[in-house]
């Protein structure tokens, strides 16, 4: 099953304008993420991540709760193994 992930962004790298680049933290697992398509996302912000693309700045409580809920269910170890990126 594939899934939208949510992580906050902890920097962003505007190094390279044609591919805007963000770190952000998936409950302690740090993955390089493109925010090409949400210019508005700040650090801080949380996005739903699909396949290393941020689609959507969502709200923190809704994240965290979405977080806690995939941990329940142990889907949030399966998207964010090794293999899953």
């Amino acid at each position: 099953m594939c899934l939208a992930v949510p992580g906050k962004v902890m920097s962003i790298d505007e190094s390279n304008p044609d591919l805007k680049m963000a770190r952000v933290n998936f409950s302690g697992v740090i993955k390089e993420v493109s925010i090409q398509w949400l210019p508005e996302v700040r650090v801080g912000n949380y996005v739903l991540t699909h396949v290393g693309m941020a689609l959507n700045i969502v709200d923190e409580k809704d994240a965290l709760e979405t977080l806690e809920l995939l941990k329940e269910l142990g889907e949030l170890d399966a998207e964010l193994g090794k293999d899953a990126w």
